[in-house]
């Protein structure tokens, strides 16, 4: 039986949950403005060449199957510092402004910096494998950092909450469309694409930040379990996989 209340009478407030600060780990993104840097630096090079018709930079760096036969390795790690127009390097500094500062606040310098040039080295080896024309550009280590983010996404997602699956489609869209331009338009390498991506995805899998929870209230922070050796993890098992694959390329010729 319900009864009024009585006047006077005080009732027990409900206490509001209190918020946690929680510090996650943070660096500045000084390996991101570098690589922008040096690749606009690289290609202003490249066009003082072609003003005098002889553009030697991109003559020592492109990919070149015959070349790399030849012994010329590097030619698997520099295109990703070569464009072959104002749009092509615009767009690709462009998505490495956008998704390198992020990425490398969480996985730091040198951790970001091995899987930069690893998936670069990773796109272009799968070119290597299966195209046959010459090609440049920095697109496959930036399709390595959006597949690296993805993953990040998806090892945290507990720590990180549902905004975790909006983020996930939006890579998954912005690279499914690249990918479905690159397929349909002519003199666009989609398999350095997809070596990129492959290269990123086995690099963060295993050595990308895997965030916990430690501490407790009220000093609670944010740490990678894999500080210390993912960046090792990462390499040799990103090599274990692509390494194999150049050699093959000495049997398996692209045409």
């Amino acid at each position: 039986m319900n009864q009024p209340p009585v006047p006077g009478q005080e009732f027990p407030q409900t206490q509001q949950p209190q918020p946690v600060q929680v510090a996650v780990p943070r660096v500045k993104p000084y390996a991101t403005y570098a690589i922008l840097g040096f690749t606009i630096l690289i290609y202003l090079g490249q066009v003082l060449g072609q003003y005098y018709n002889y553009d030697i930079v991109t003559a020592l760096g492109v990919k070149d199957n015959s070349l790399i036969r030849a012994g010329e390795l590097w030619r698997l790690i520099t295109p990703v510092f070569l464009h072959a127009s104002i749009l092509h390097i615009g767009f690709n500094m462009y998505a490495l402004f956008i998704y390198g500062r992020g990425i490398e606040s969480r996985y730091g310098h040198g951790r970001f910096l091995l899987l930069y040039f690893l998936s670069g080295y990773a796109g272009n080896v799968m070119s290597f494998l299966l195209t046959a024309s010459p090609s440049l550009g920095a697109s496959t280590a930036i399709f390595g950092l959006i597949a690296a983010e993805a993953v990040f996404l998806l090892q945290n997602r507990p720590l990180l909450g549902k905004q975790v699956n909006r983020a996930l489609m939006n890579l998954l869209y912005i690279a499914g469309i690249n990918l479905v331009i690159g397929f349909t338009t002519v003199g666009v390498d989609n398999w350095g694409h997809i070596g990129g991506m492959l290269g990123g995805v086995i690099f963060a899998w295993f050595g990308g930040p895997r965030w916990k929870l430690e501490g407790f209230y009220p000093s609670v922070k944010v740490v990678d379990e894999r500080e210390g050796h993912g960046a090792l993890a990462g390499t040799l098992s990103l090599l274990l996989f692509f390494v194999p694959l150049t050699a093959l390329g000495w049997i398996w010729i692209a045409k």
